[in-house]
């Protein structure tokens, strides 16, 4: 039976809507805290990756050694055509693994905001079907350049890359598609200063997800969906 193996960074940010998809597939998973000291996961003894997001910076790995041994196990998976998925920081993992560069953006881009489908998400195995913009959460401060040889799939008015598939498996998404309500109410608690230091006013954050998540539920069972499907099909 396929299995998935999903590296969290932070204990607000889990899989939310991706584990709701994984259920439906009847895919067994599980949750690895590498921060807590365990033996890194044998990627080849598993089906599938998912790399979820978190506070950590990509374009400073010496802060955080625990980027390194990931970027190491984001390889591993690519090398052995393993089904990957990148959410937000994990996008920006899994991009640098790859070979992308990954910096810091000009601003923090934060907030619910219109995201926009490229020509080539429409036609995307995963994404098709979608409409071509939708309100989803964004929340990163760092960005990356398309990975070579990925496919732009969505990009914001303020970051090109907000979207890529590299080969047929390999999803990175810089926003949050998998967001649910309590997952929402608990990043802004864990990250009220930041969002304060960005002038967005946190209760207005949370006033706003009440309706765009309800807005956006099906576009994210639609995707996580299919890259579960991708997971069975492949194992």
């Amino acid at each position: 039976m396929p299995r998935v193996i999903a590296l969290q960074h932070h204990e607000c940010e889990t899989l939310g809507a991706i584990s709701d998809a994984l259920r439906r597939a009847g895919i067994p998973f599980m949750h690895r805290m590498l921060s807590e000291g365990f033996p890194d996961p044998d990627v080849a003894a598993w089906d599938g990756l998912i790399v979820l997001g978190g506070p950590y910076s990509v374009c400073r790995p010496e802060r955080h050694p625990v980027l390194l041994r990931e970027l190491a196990l984001i390889r591993q998976a690519l090398a052995l055509g393993r089904p990957v998925l990148g959410i937000c920081l994990g996008s920006q993992l899994v991009a640098a693994a790859i070979g992308a560069s990954v910096r810091r953006a000009e601003a923090p881009e934060i907030g619910w905001l219109p995201v926009r489908l490229e020509a080539a998400g429409k036609e995307d195995p995963v994404f098709q079907g979608l409409p071509d913009s939708f309100v989803t959460c964004v929340w990163h401060s760092d960005v990356f350049d398309l990975p070579p040889g990925a496919v732009s799939l969505a990009r914001s008015r303020m970051t090109p890359s907000q979207a890529y598939r590299y080969g047929p498996n390999v999803y990175g998404l810089l926003f949050h598609l998998e967001m649910k309500p309590d997952m929402v109410a608990a990043c802004v608690g864990a990250f009220e200063p930041g969002l304060r230091r960005a002038g967005i006013d946190p209760d207005e954050c949370l006033i706003e997800a009440q309706s765009h998540l309800n807005a956006i539920e099906s576009a994210a069972a639609a995707v996580f969906d299919r890259w579960a499907a991708l997971v069975k099909d492949s194992a």
